[in-house]
């Protein structure tokens, strides 16, 4: 269950956020990008539970209410782009929290979305150092923000940022894969060896000055 506090906890922890309350009914607070004043969460109480509006793109909205009968069209809101999620607690929290990644990710040309779109480009069998993501993403001194993006990586299954290593070769912290040892597991699957938890990046590491993964 994700809690009101929470939810605006989780907005304002992107990037040049903030909260407005522009209404009378104090019931309603939104989640702004500061740059375009843009607005990627309504937050507000209805029917008893608190409901949340996000952005969604349209190949993804059928596929969120079909999953989730507590997703559904977006209340007041333009119902081709938008979703509401009831928070009755049949949703996961991780899957909430991807949902409010990609509206900020589609209101904005954030470093975040360009960060994972970088990391889809890492060809199998090989890895990335967190400077070489950043530069593909556009900025090679964003290599903490790379770290910081990975970690709330909303879809780990099309993003995979455990083809992503430290400058030496060294694996990340067991936590970030959900166990001691993951990164290197689904490394050693991708055909990419590990050994003492590092790999070798002049043999396994991707060169940008090649072709990449279109």
């Amino acid at each position: 269950m994700i809690t009101r506090k929470e939810a605006i906890e989780y907005g304002l922890s992107f990037p040049n956020t903030y909260v407005d309350a522009p209404f009378r009914d104090s019931n309603w607070q939104l989640i702004r990008v500061k740059e375009s004043k843009k607005v990627f969460l309504w937050i507000y109480e209805k029917d008893g539970f608190v409901q949340l509006n996000v952005k969604v793109e349209p190949e993804w909205r059928d596929f969120w209410r079909e999953v989730y009968p507590s997703v559904i069209p977006g209340y007041h809101q333009n119902k081709k782009h938008w979703n509401t999620i009831i928070l009755d607690g049949t949703i996961p929290v991780k899957e909430i929290k991807r949902m409010i990644t990609e509206s900020y990710d589609l209101i904005t040309d954030s470093p975040t979305k360009r960060i994972y779109e970088a990391v889809k480009r890492i060809p199998k069998g090989h890895v990335a150092t967190y400077g070489q993501v950043a530069a593909m993403a556009g900025n090679p001194k964003m290599s903490r923000a790379v770290g910081n993006a990975l970690h709330k990586n909303p879809d780990p299954e099309t993003i995979p940022c455990f083809r992503v290593v430290n400058s030496k070769g060294e694996l990340a912290e067991a936590f970030v894969f959900g166990g001691e040892g993951e990164q290197a597991k689904r490394l050693e699957e991708d055909g990419v060896e590990v050994k003492n938890g590092k790999v070798d990046l002049k043999h396994y590491g991707i060169s940008l000055t090649t072709n990449l993964k279109d």
